[in-house]
């Protein structure tokens, strides 16, 4: 395996000109140039409504059609049509949730965990208020992977769906999907993987996974703040209502889970982040396009994040005032770089702010993952302090930041 091209990588965030290390990925990375180009040819060229039957429109909707095509090369979906736009990863939930549940009964069951990111809990809990029942798989207390038992002991013929996370934005492990949704298939029930933390660090593959609905944050992997939705296609055109315009029949896949339309220069602009993929194979010598590119490259990625976080975690593990939540090692096939601490009976917002002078970006707190962050009880009183690097993160800065925790012990 090639070892990374930092200079060619640097180069391609325009973002990463200013100086600041950014350590708080999670949140969201920096937008590569392609994606950057992409938007600014849509605002700058033909930006007109879509659906018409002049040439500018025509070319715009070959644009946001091409966007949509991108979304679907990076979670290998079937076809551009399985996915559906929006704004956040959160939005789209809360659509899917809104659809779903049109075509259940009153005494139907989802299942949602502790130890997801909000997104992919709440919507499903809201369904409550009419007569759906929820029932919460937990995180055993001191673990970082769920019991499949637990889950099996949950399901039952009114289950409808299972949300559940790909990796946690807290623990940063990666949650065997595939089993999980054999296990929920088995029980005649489909899967909602919320998967905004792992895509910026593998390839998404919804067919592998066997997934029935898998949402990202484009956002947070190199892209504009825009979000994608996968779905089955013909769970979108059987199982889900519509919830837009009531003219929108139940064929018209995937708009009519996009109320108002997507935003089209942020649909156009993902484009660039395949683009920058393959222009990332090439640079790193394989000769491949679209999803082989893809794959590729996060193959080159992920060797490279390990040695950041098994840098950082190895500092961690030397301090006995520190507590890791997660796997404390780096293994690129069991956690991705978001490594979250604490200092022991410290504030974690103390010691963030303490490090911010210093230019390097990290964060405090729950990150969403509130039930998580509660049910584990932390002596920092104020959740966890979390680093979260991407490829284009060095060895460097990973030092800066450690420097800056030894400065504040």
């Amino acid at each position: 395996m090639p070892s990374i091209n930092m200079d060619f990588v640097r180069k391609c965030f325009p973002g990463l000109k200013h100086g600041t290390v950014f350590l708080d990925n999670a949140g969201g990375s920096q937008v590569v140039q392609q994606s950057v180009d992409h938007i600014v040819a849509f605002l700058s060229g033909e930006s007109v409504q879509l659906g018409a039957s002049y040439a500018a429109s025509q070319t715009a909707g070959a644009a946001v059609a091409d966007g949509r095509a991108a979304l679907a090369t990076l979670m290998n979906a079937t076809r551009p049509e399985e996915v559906v736009m929006g704004a956040t990863a959160t939005q789209l939930l809360d659509q899917l949730a809104r659809s779903l549940v049109q075509g259940w009964q009153a005494g139907d069951e989802v299942v949602v965990t502790n130890f997801d990111h909000e997104a992919n809990i709440g919507p499903w809990r809201k369904l409550e208020a009419q007569g759906i029942k929820i029932r919460e798989w937990k995180m055993p207390q001191g673990a970082d992977v769920p019991d499949l038992d637990d889950l099996r002991a949950l399901l039952n013929d009114r289950t409808r769906i299972v949300a559940v996370t790909h990796a946690s934005n807290i623990f940063g492990t990666i949650m065997p999907v595939r089993e999980i949704a054999d296990v929920v298939h088995q029980a005649g029930a489909k899967i909602c993987v919320d998967g905004v933390a792992y895509a910026p660090h593998r390839a998404i593959d919804v067919q592998a996974l066997d997934v029935d609905y898998y949402v990202f944050s484009v956002y947070k992997v190199y892209g504009p703040h825009h979000a994608a939705l996968y779905g089955r296609y013909d769970l979108l055109r059987n199982d889900a209502r519509n919830i837009n315009h009531y003219f929108y029949g139940e064929d018209k896949v995937p708009n009519k889970l996009e109320p108002g339309n997507p935003n089209y220069e942020l649909a156009a602009g993902c484009r660039g982040v395949v683009a920058y993929l393959e222009a990332f194979a090439a640079a790193h010598g394989v000769n491949a396009t679209g999803r082989a590119a893809v794959e590729a490259a996060f193959d080159i990625m992920a060797d490279h994040e390990a040695v950041l976080s098994e840098r950082l975690l190895a500092y961690l593990r030397s301090r006995d005032d520190v507590t890791i939540l997660g796997q404390a090692v780096a293994d690129r096939a069991a956690r991705v770089p978001t490594i979250s601490f604490i200092v022991n009976d410290s504030s974690s917002e103390a010691l963030v702010r303490q490090v911010d002078p210093s230019g390097i970006g990290i964060r405090f707190g729950d990150f969403h993952s509130k039930r998580l962050v509660e049910s584990m009880n932390l002596s920092s009183g104020d959740g966890v302090i979390r680093a979260s690097a991407v490829h284009y993160n060095t060895v460097e800065e990973i030092d800066r930041l450690i420097d800056q925790l030894e400065r504040q012990r």
